[in-house]
């Protein structure tokens, strides 16, 4: 991919990665006690309590353990942070300990602001408001798809606006992130299809945001390459802990890709559907992606040429448009081979609905970035239409 000669750009990433089999409980006292901390507050959800997950990282803290959250909904709201921020002041946490998928890791993100400097979730709704570092905040991902473990950015529910809002402070980054691929060997064949796929597009928006980067490509389409090669044969096979771990590192890159070069009008539909009809995060994106790409396709032939290279279809001899061409051909063909929904009316959404979604995706920040321009909220729901 060529850049401009004037490129000038800063990549941030601050977390500690711990990777490997068990280690959600053989490295958390250590990870801990090198920050000084010994009172941990667990945030989590319902689903993930009933699965047991947490049961032995809780075992593994010990003492050190002084209370559980498990309140966290699909699409966690400012109410949720409130009230989980007063449980973890009133137990005295030094530290917060998320356990679960992208809703649980950003619920304890904005508790972190909540527990430094005090005041309600709505005071920091904004971009770069903090001035210090937060509460430390460790992150036990059990989804491999969200990167939500490595980046300083928090999607929360405003129940008010009846909108998804961006909390982004690069103050309040997680200091570590345990990979454990254990924790994900469990996931059914839809959660694995549709977090793999909000790791798909994260890394494909990234690559081709107009803030895009080199290390960010990097990242990101090398988190394309094991995505393609692993997320089939977790499908096939959960139990494959190999392939579950690289599905896991590919969705940790392609977070540190997105959170540096920023993502486009796929998450800005996705945000939109899912506020106005709870369709999943990652189904969103999986289902809306292609459409999308197709859409960005006069704008974005070099960075889809390379990622048709990177998933395989790039053949010698013809032009970054026809390259481009195969590597949303191969997106939609891969959505299909992990059985991946390919309809938003699967998830009862209607016209009304995408509708009013169009209306909202336009004043959804993704969408500046986007490598073609969107002129109005009617382009937009000509794409909502195609995948409804």
């Amino acid at each position: 991919m060529a850049y401009d000669q004037d490129l000038s750009f800063v990549y941030f990433g601050p977390t500690k990665i711990v990777f490997g089999n068990g280690s959600s409980t053989s490295e958390l006292d250590s990870e801990m006690s090198a920050m000084g901390c010994s009172r941990a507050v667990v945030v989590t959800d319902p689903g993930i309590i009933k699965a047991g997950i947490p049961e032995k990282i809780i075992k593994a803290l010990g003492k050190k353990c002084v209370g559980v959250f498990s309140d966290v909904p699909q699409d966690s709201g400012m109410d949720v942070v409130d009230r989980a921020a007063a449980f973890a002041r009133e137990k005295g946490a030094d530290i917060i300990i998320s356990v679960g998928g992208g809703s649980s890791i950003d619920t304890a993100k904005c508790m972190c602001i909540l527990l430094t400097e005090g005041g309600s979730l709505a005071d920091f709704e904004g971009i770069q408001l903090l001035t210090r570092p937060q509460m430390p905040h460790i992150v036990i991902p059990t989804t491999a798809g969200t990167g939500s473990e490595v980046t300083w950015a928090a999607v929360i529910y405003d129940k008010s606006k009846g909108q998804k809002i961006l909390i982004v402070e690069s103050y309040n980054a997680p200091r570590v992130a345990i990979l454990d691929p254990t924790l994900t060997a469990k996931l059914p064949p839809l959660l694995t299809a549709s977090t793999g796929m909000d790791a798909m597009t994260h890394a494909v928006e990234a690559i081709s945001s107009t803030q895009r980067e080199p290390i960010a490509d990097a990242m990101g389409l090398h988190a394309i390459r094991l995505l393609n090669k692993y997320l089939p044969q977790c499908i096939k096979n959960g139990d494959d802990l190999a392939a579950r771990g690289q599905v896991q590192l590919a969705a940790t890159m392609a977070g540190w890709s997105f959170g540096n070069a920023m993502i486009g009008i796929v998450h800005a539909m996705a945000h939109s559907i899912g506020a106005v009809a709870h369709v999943p995060h990652g189904v969103a994106n999986g289902i809306l992606l292609p459409h999308c790409m197709e859409f960005n396709l006069p704008d974005a032939h070099d960075c889809y040429a390379d990622i048709a290279e990177a998933m395989g279809v790039y053949e010698r001899g013809v032009t970054k448009e026809q390259a481009a061409e195969a590597a949303v051909r191969a997106v939609f063909a891969f959505t299909k081979i992990i059985g991946h929904p390919q309809k938003l009316s699967e998830f009862g959404v209607t016209e009304e609905n995408i509708i009013k979604a169009a209306d909202m995706s336009m004043s959804d920040g993704s969408i500046v970035n986007n490598p073609r321009m969107v002129a109005d909220s009617d382009e937009v729901l000509a794409i909502y239409r195609k995948a409804l």
